[in-house]
């Protein structure tokens, strides 16, 4: 994992036969299953207090994920989204992304067999691959970094939307109907103290809902700097809380024109009108501040065309100064009607001394 950035790495899959355990699964004498390795639950669960989701991806028959859970729950309930059948894998691990929200790119795939890992990365060639004797390493580029309340929780709630979704499949209404039944609700105010890292943690990790690519150092040094206020996004719903889902940095230093260096989204809530909500509000937040002109730093990736399309929705257009090459500022004038949130997520906003002092 040399030089790897752990930030990238959302979900570990696991392959079984000879990555879990040690023997075939399917070529047992009984129905038990083989006994799994201890250092891969250490692995596994060490990477769950960090925030790192695991699922799997086997080439064998679906019955073996019933056995698993119908023999060691507690060794099935681990694993997320898991995918047990004998497709390929890079299929099974486009599936993973997909059932859990995130980009292809942030799985690694640990296998004992170099056949599937070379098939992996000949079609998902963005996916990291290890075998099982590189799983130390893989925990090793994990030592030393912070870990929030919400990395320790990513895990319960990964399985909390498992739930939403299974109620979603059921809801007999529509998708707009679902979503106002699951009574969301979106608190938005400047970060407190203890917010602080789940917002620099949401500027490394999020891509698809991310304008700027802005560093964590970065973020840090300008949320710290006179004239700037770094506001987060809180979301709860009737199945429990998502914590903070959203961060903003703010330059206020011209009062007529509010400037976003940085929107970043969990992958979490995309589809459910949070991220339009938070932009929104902070647009509002804006022009009864006194300002007439709001402006986002923009970075396109091809991760993040979900931000772009956002952005040009909200009305926002390039302008004509730039901050460089890579880079470019999309204004909007606040004058005239304002954009709503979408009418089933019910938006509240704190009251912050520094806006008054705006």
């Amino acid at each position: 994992m040399t030089g790897y950035d752990p930030d990238s790495v959302k979900c570990v899959v696991w392959d079984l036969d000879g990555t879990l355990w040690d023997d075939i699964a399917v070529e047992t004498p009984t129905d038990e299953l083989p006994l799994p390795r201890p250092e891969m639950l250490a692995a596994i669960d060490a990477l769950a207090a960090r925030g790192v989701l695991s699922s799997i991806a086997s080439r064998s028959a679906p019955t073996v994920l019933d056995r698993l859970a119908a023999g060691r729950p507690e060794v099935r309930e681990r694993f997320l989204a898991p995918q047990v059948s004998w497709q390929d894998k890079s299929e099974s691990l486009r599936r993973i992304a997909k059932d859990l929200g995130i980009a292809v790119e942030a799985l690694v795939l640990v296998d004992d067999s170099p056949y599937e890992r070379a098939e992996v990365e000949a079609l998902l060639p963005g996916v990291r691959t290890l075998a099982p004797e590189d799983v130390p390493a893989l925990l090793a580029a994990f030592e030393g970094r912070e870990v929030t309340p919400e990395s320790r929780e990513r895990v319960r709630r990964y399985r909390t939307e498992e739930t939403r979704r299974a109620e979603g499949e059921r809801f007999s209404g529509s998708r707009e109907e679902f979503l106002r039944w699951c009574d969301m609700r979106l608190t938005i105010g400047a970060a407190a103290p203890d917010e602080i890292p789940r917002a620099l943690e949401l500027a490394a990790r999020t891509h698809r809902l991310n304008s700027s690519g802005l560093t964590p150092d970065r973020l840090r040094e300008l949320a710290a700097s006179e004239g700037h206020t770094l506001y987060t996004a809180r979301m709860a719903d009737r199945f429990g809380s998502y914590g903070v889902i959203g961060a903003a940095l703010v330059d206020r230093t011209d009062p007529a024109a509010w400037s976003v260096p940085l929107l970043a989204l969990s992958c979490r809530v995309a589809g459910r009108g949070a991220a339009a909500a938070f932009l929104f509000r902070l647009m509002r937040r804006a022009r009864e501040a006194g300002a007439g002109t709001f402006r986002v730093i923009l970075r396109p990736t091809d991760a993040n065309l979900e931000m772009r399309i956002l952005l040009r929705q909200a009305g926002l257009r390039r302008a004509d100064d730039t901050p460089g090459p890579d880079a470019a500022v999309l204004v909007r004038s606040l004058h005239g009607d304002l954009p709503e949130p979408p009418p089933y997520l019910h938006v509240t906003e704190q009251d912050h001394r520094e806006d008054a002092e705006a």
